[in-house]
């Protein structure tokens, strides 16, 4: 007789219904052959003295696994093990936190070397130099509370709870046409609009539509290691330009356009990345004149337009451009939080149509909650409130972090003070290693972070993005403190080589 009361653990104080406690046992005794094929279960009222349960909890138990399959009712016989079951072939079970998950795949898949990335792992008390990102301390979590509660609450929400439309929540469309149109001079409406989980989802839908292999696409000789990755993964080939004080090198564009037909130009235009530079107003025409020429079309990614600290924001090159080519990509997650993913992309109505086609596959729809929440959001002021208030800590941030590299760093390193944005572009002298900097910080609990990606063509140009807007006043002295003390070391190890 199989041990039916020694070999169920019943936990009366667990959320999870006794019945379907006994089903879970039931199957793990039957996946591990203890109980085998065709093997006669006892009776329910049997079953529930044993088990000192209530008779229906076993009637219970039964019609789950009846359901399931795991066993088969003869009329007038009883209830059997499915005499059907195959065996499971099973490794041996090892018991470890080693799940085999983490160890072992039973088959085969494919893998993008192109797409390994491995990010430091943050041990507790280390900083780390990030490449610009918003402190979410600043957060409006209590606005954006309210205004949640205030959307959820009506009594017509049910209806946007259901399937939604592939281009995103019109009402935000609408709000966000408008928004734009007021703040960066664009003429557009709710069907040159797409929204998106983020300027990422932008960039991945943007090279999807426009990238074939062998297609050619022209970036920045330092670019956005993300639209990078997104391109090669069309199979494209990326022709690199030089970027300078001024953004991209539009005379070099115009040689490659001479000789080569060209599918797209990528550009930040607003701040550069990773550089922060701003595409001068001469070149801005040119590019649009060279993509009406050429036929090209310009992926505008936008990604921080709010934050500028010596003068208004430059408008976007969307804002000029009368011909249809150029297709501007933004979020808010810069300018909010990095956890509110909402993006979007603007381009002529055809383009936006097609984007929404192929959204379909891989984000059926956003999050329209989250979407009508914003919609109130930025129609209400909240969101030009929010970026005043923020404006101010993230200057201030930015003076005080490049005091301190200039009074720390005037011998090791030259950087220009930002106009915008959330980063510094930190050039090292070429006769110190940012990897033996990357190795030394860790002594002073620092985490330099992944340095190799600012160079994705090899030049060598020995610079890095450092972020300052995540860190207050006492963290960035104990931030530049950390790096100071680094930096002395690797003075120190190359005068005694």
């Amino acid at each position: 007789m199989f041990p039916y009361k020694t070999s169920f653990q019943l936990d009366r104080k667990s959320k999870q219904a006794l019945y379907l406690q006994l089903s879970n046992q039931f199957i793990k005794l039957i996946k591990e052959r203890k109980l085998m094929p065709e093997t006669k279960l006892p009776g329910s009222r049997t079953l529930s003295e044993l088990l000192n349960v209530h008779r229906k909890t076993v009637v219970a138990c039964y019609e789950e696994l009846l359901l399931q399959g795991w066993v088969e009712s003869i009329p007038k016989k009883g209830t059997f093990i499915n005499a059907k079951l195959p065996e499971l072939h099973q490794q041996e079970f090892v018991q470890k936190v080693e799940v085999l998950s983490t160890k072992k795949v039973g088959f085969q898949f494919y893998k993008d070397a192109s797409l390994e990335r491995i990010s430091p792992e943050i041990k507790e008390d280390f900083m780390m130099f990030n490449d610009g990102i918003s402190d979410t301390r600043l957060t409006p979590t209590e606005d954006l509370a309210r205004t949640y509660r205030r959307i959820c609450s009506k009594k017509n929400i049910y209806k946007e709870m259901s399937y939604g439309s592939l281009f995103g929540n019109e009402k935000l469309r609408i709000t966000l046409a408008n928004y734009l149109n007021k703040t960066r001079g664009l003429n557009i409406n709710k069907n040159n609009v797409i929204i998106t989980r983020g300027s990422q989802m932008g960039i991945f839908l943007s090279a999807k539509l426009l990238l074939q292999k062998n297609d050619n696409i022209i970036v920045g000789q330092t670019n956005y290691t993300s639209a990078d990755t997104n391109f090669l993964q069309r199979k494209a080939n990326l022709l690199r330009v030089t970027v300078d004080e001024n953004g991209l090198v539009t005379d070099e564009i115009e040689q490659i356009c001479q000789k080569k037909s060209i599918k797209a130009v990528y550009v930040t235009s607003h701040h550069h990345h990773p550089t922060t530079v701003t595409l001068s107003a001469e070149r801005r025409i040119h590019l649009l004149n060279l993509a009406k020429k050429y036929s090209f079309a310009i992926i505008e990614d936008d990604y921080d337009y709010d934050f500028n600290y010596n003068h208004s924001p430059i408008l976007p090159l969307a804002c000029h451009d009368t011909n249809g080519n150029v297709i501007y990509l933004g979020s808010v997650c810069k300018t909010v939080a990095p956890v509110f993913r909402i993006g979007y992309i603007i381009a002529p109505n055809s383009f936006v149509n097609e984007a929404a086609n192929q959204r379909r596959f891989i984000d059926r729809q956003g999050d329209a909650l989250l979407e009508l929440a914003f919609e109130d959001f930025i129609k209400s002021g909240d969101l030009d409130r929010h970026i005043k208030k923020v404006m101010k800590v993230y200057k201030a941030r930015r003076d005080l972090f490049c005091k301190l590299l200039e009074q720390h760093f005037e011998d090791v390193f030259t950087f220009d003070k930002p106009k915008g944005g959330m980063a510094v572009w930190l050039t090292l002298d070429k006769k110190y290693s940012w990897e033996i900097v990357a190795k030394i910080a860790h002594k002073y609990q620092l985490e330099i972070g992944e340095w190799q990606r600012y160079d994705n063509a090899k030049s060598g140009h020995n610079s890095i993005r450092i972020g300052f807007a995540m860190y207050n006043e006492s963290e960035m002295n104990e931030l530049i403190n950390r790096f100071f003390k680094t930096m002395q070391d690797v003075i120190n190890q190359e005068k005694s080589l």
